[in-house]
């Protein structure tokens, strides 16, 4: 996750603990990516391609559970301060929630495909859209995790940019949820279920990164 996360960890003292938590980090944000490219593929009616971006993201989050009970196995040894110990809790905990929320869409979007679900153009579109934002809202995040100790000011920004993200997710959420009622009679009861579980997910998944980001700026605060 760059040499400016490592240069804030190490001062936490460099060890196998920060190395896998590093590593559970990079994977929890990369499923947003994923996800992204399987939302895509199922707006262009590409089942293959849904299938593997789908089963990337599986792995990864197979990964990023065992990486968060090693991690916190680690943690339990007293090799960091308590204090660091409990800041690393907190972001491996907050980015496999992400993770999770992340996995939940996936999960919908693979039931649809599976299950040939006709969707209109104008809910795929703004799936995508909301797709690309939770990106967004992710990389940001990243890059503000990425600031802390070495620009505490770049990190509240980036953190700030996290919070514009998650509303524009917000804005989404809500404009689908009235296109469920107007467009309700070219879409079955299943598959307006489905949709709707889809895009609560991925709602969730960016009010994760919001919280996350806020718990950087404190972090960020800390450091000044």
């Amino acid at each position: 996750m760059s040499d400016r996360l490592l240069s804030w960890l190490e001062k936490r003292r460099k060890s196998k603990t920060l190395d896998l938590a590093q590593r559970q980090m990079m994977k929890a944000i990369d499923t947003v990516t994923e996800l992204e490219s399987a939302m895509n593929a199922f707006c262009e009616g590409d089942k293959e391609n849904v299938r593997k971006s789908i089963g990337v993201l599986f792995r990864d989050e197979v990964e990023i559970d065992e990486l968060r009970r090693i991690v916190y196995e680690e943690l339990t040894k007293g090799e960091l301060p308590t204090k660091y110990r409990e800041d690393l809790k907190s972001l491996v905990g907050r980015l496999d929630r992400m993770a999770d929320f992340v996995k939940d869409s996936a999960r919908n979007i693979e039931i649809l495909v599976e299950g040939d679900a006709i969707v209109p153009k104008e809910i795929l579109d703004e799936n995508l859209k909301m797709a690309k934002n939770l990106v967004e809202c992710a990389r940001y995040l990243n890059m503000s995790i990425e600031m802390i100790g070495s620009d505490p000011i770049k990190t509240k920004e980036f953190a700030q940019k996290v919070d514009d993200y998650e509303g524009l997710i917000d804005e989404s959420h809500l404009n689908l949820k009235i296109q469920f009622i107007k467009k309700g009679d070219k879409i079955n009861a299943s598959t307006l279920i489905i949709l709707k579980d889809l895009i609560d997910a991925m709602e969730q998944a960016a009010d994760m990164c919001d919280d996350t980001a806020d718990y950087v700026r404190t972090l960020a605060t800390s450091e000044i």
